[in-house]
């Protein structure tokens, strides 16, 4: 297996199918949302992240296939007065899973945050994804703390 990571442009009409492709397996996947993105939000959510300069996204791909992905969007750190990305969504397709590509994506993503000059990356991840949480703290993600103590998170969302 070779795997290459890399940063796509959205504007490139296969690296768009490709982002695609791992946007809709990962919605589709039991630790996505389980079940599939209608096409018409597929096709806008590449389209507008090709249009927002604050959004990138890799694709992780043996030899030509893709087999993983990641979307990651720029904010702002007020406590570091720096910049930062946030990983929003990251995901390898079952077959290819426990064989490093996550921590490739995650590799990439950090190496690109810190050429931009970033203090951290930072991600959410669900409490029913052990798996996931052992490899992002392998990988060096931490809780956050305050006092050596580390300060439980909730993700909340307000829909409109």
């Amino acid at each position: 297996m070779s795997i290459q990571v890399r940063k796509i442009d959205l504007y490139d009409h296969q690296q768009r199918l490709d982002y695609m492709s791992m946007l809709r397996a990962y919605s589709e996947d039991p630790l996505g949302q389980g079940k599939p993105l209608k096409d018409d939000v597929l096709h806008q959510t590449a389209a507008d992240l090709a249009t927002l300069p604050h959004a990138i996204a890799f694709v992780a791909y043996d030899l030509k296939t893709p087999v993983g992905f990641a979307t990651c969007f720029a904010g702002y750190s007020t406590f570091r007065a720096k910049p930062l990305w946030n990983i929003h969504d990251i995901a390898v397709i079952p077959s290819h899973r426990r064989q490093g590509i996550a921590t490739q994506l995650l590799k990439t993503i950090s190496d690109y945050a810190q050429a931009e000059g970033c203090c951290k990356v930072t991600l959410e991840v669900r409490e029913d994804n052990p798996h996931a949480d052992k490899l992002y703290r392998q990988f060096g993600f931490q809780a956050v703390q305050q006092n050596g103590e580390e300060i439980p998170y909730r993700f909340l969302a307000l829909e409109l």
